[in-house]
């Protein structure tokens, strides 16, 4: 049977006849037959950019400060030490208050990273993302997520009034203030399991503690490895996203922000499409990954919709521009660390990948990545046709 997804709405039903959609009521012209590809998606991104001009959301949302990832309270230590003995960040601080045990990691190049863990109960009702979580292979650790990114705002209050104008939702009421920024963040979003944060500095001294805080005494050791020296900053993170909501998952993302829709590379041999928005070319790039067609069953799926099947609609991937490939790779095995698959890529093709195998302790995959000279196309196909293929294995 064929399915149409709404253009206001942006559900996707059966199509029985009726030309009105079931959930808003929005009439034909606003319905067409759902098939992922380009075409509606970039005309969507110029409707998206003019209104952002038109509502004053050009320049209020600027790159990526810091990423929050939720562990169960007895793994947020094993967390933060396997990160910090896998990539170039290092333990900048640690502490508590009412809700959560906070670490804190930072590289200077880098978005920094707050591991946490939450301290009033682990229930659904002290959990927004709980029900994200709840998957074959994800609820043995229902609070394991990676859940916010945190984007920096100029001016936190006039960004909030027109989201809120628009019908955006938050966590909170008002505008968290901590000790040297105020803080928001939106509620998760129903088609990435994502939350976004937006967060305002005061003053260049940056602590991520709130206002009541409490000692919450760890200390991590940076391992004295050469190798370490050569993984850098955040490049990118990879979301696993439902087919029939990759469409809606880009635009709410472009809505939100100030980035834009920029290319997809589409593998249909795994049936799997990777997209890409970025702010520009030096900034950290948001992918979506989704099916070219939604789940029917493990074999003919893909690993893809498979991933999304088993795990949830959530972050599969945190990738790390790394210098020295070969050697850092080479001496992360020689300390033991597990890998999907060997380097993939060339200099003559322009850069070089891997994945890690998935951490125990947060579901996460590292991706190390090199990019050769002036290369500028971001990914190759035949780089993502390999990385697609070998997250079967999870």
């Amino acid at each position: 049977m064929n399915k149409l997804i709404c253009e206001k709405c942006r559900k996707v039903y059966e199509f029985t006849g009726s030309m009105t959609c079931p959930t808003c009521h929005a009439s034909e012209e606003y319905l067409y037959h759902f098939k992922n590809s380009d075409s509606f998606l970039k005309e969507q991104v110029q409707r998206i950019i003019q209104e952002r001009k038109d509502l004053g959301l050009d320049g209020l949302v600027d790159g990526l400060d810091s990423v929050i990832i939720n562990t169960e309270p007895h793994l947020q230590v094993p967390a933060a030490t396997e990160l910090i003995r896998t990539t170039g960040l290092s333990f900048f601080e640690s502490f508590q208050d009412n809700n959560f045990k906070t670490i804190v990691l930072t590289h200077p190049d880098s978005a920094s990273f707050l591991i946490r863990s939450r301290k009033q109960g682990l229930k659904h009702d002290n959990n927004p993302f709980f029900n994200f979580n709840i998957h074959p292979k994800s609820k043995h650790l229902p609070n394991t997520r990676f859940e916010t990114f945190v984007f920096r705002t100029p001016d936190i209050k006039k960004y909030v009034d027109i989201q809120r104008n628009r019908g955006v939702h938050f966590l909170s009421d008002n505008i968290l203030q901590g000790k040297h920024y105020s803080f928001i963040q939106t509620i998760p979003s129903e088609y990435t399991g994502n939350s976004l944060g937006f967060i305002q500095w005061h003053i260049d001294e940056k602590t991520y503690q709130t206002k009541q805080v409490e000692s919450y005494q760890i200390s991590l050791k940076k391992p004295k490895k050469t190798h370490l020296q050569n993984i850098k900053q955040l490049d990118h993170t990879a979301t696993r996203v439902r087919a029939i909501d990759r469409d809606a998952a880009i635009i709410e993302f472009m809505e939100l922000t100030n980035y834009h829709f920029d290319f997809a590379i589409y593998v249909k041999l795994f049936n799997s499409i990777t997209n890409v928005a970025r702010l520009s070319s030096k900034d950290f790039a948001m992918v979506f990954t989704s099916g070219v067609v939604p789940y029917k069953n493990d074999e003919e799926s893909g690993p893809t919709e498979k991933f999304i099947h088993n795990y949830g609609t959530r972050v599969h991937h945190m990738a790390f521009q790394t210098e020295n490939i070969e050697v850092t790779v080479s001496q992360l095995k020689q300390n033991r660390m597990e890998f999907l698959i060997d380097l993939v890529g060339s200099e003559s093709e322009g850069l070089k990948q891997t994945f890690s195998k998935p951490s125990p302790s947060t579901f996460l995959v590292n991706e190390y990545i090199h990019r050769y000279g002036d290369f500028d196309g971001f990914f190759t196909k035949s780089n993502v046709t390999k990385l697609t293929e070998v997250t079967e294995k999870q």
